[in-house]
């Protein structure tokens, strides 16, 4: 079964409380659409986050989102192959993978394209208020490009 969740910003509370109470199976996917802020801090935090998430049965599939660091610019993360696609993971932590701009996933016969992170205009506050951005939270014009390639590989209009 396929699960799908808004924005989580590092608070899953509510997403394990779910889980909890409704017993996925071991081959279930929660995908996070957005800022999972799974990657968010960089620091230790990150890491205790990333601990408990791995205690779950469910696979976390996350498109990147604004707000954190995109996985390939972080050199734990790896790139695996996962449904019919190219994404990323940490080995330490299994069942958390990120997808990869412009891979197109197969979720029980539903074919997606992913491109993570939308334009934010909230970089000057956040820099005013010593907060962080991440250089990556946009997608680069290389992305772009490959998206639109994939695009017009599996020829799908958008």
């Amino acid at each position: 079964m396929i699960y799908i969740t808004g924005d989580t910003h590092g608070d899953f509370g509510t997403r394990l409380y779910y889980l909890d109470r409704f017993s996925p199976a071991h081959n279930d996917t929660l995908i996070i659409l957005g800022d999972a802020g799974i990657n968010f801090n960089l620091n230790e935090s990150d890491y205790n986050l990333k601990k408990e998430l791995a205690k779950e049965y469910i696979t976390f599939f996350c498109v990147h989102g604004n707000h954190e660091a995109r996985p390939f610019t972080i050199p734990s993360y790896r790139e695996v192959h996962y449904r019919g696609a190219v994404a990323y993971q940490e080995p330490e932590f299994p069942n958390l993978i990120f997808a990869k701009d412009g891979e197109i996933y197969d979720f029980d016969g539903k074919k997606t394209i992913v491109i993570g992170g939308a334009y934010s205009v909230d970089k000057e506050f956040r820099l005013t208020y010593g907060w962080q951005w991440f250089p990556d939270e946009q997608p680069s014009a290389e992305i772009k490009q490959y998206v639109e390639q994939q695009l017009d590989a599996a020829d799908w209009n958008v």
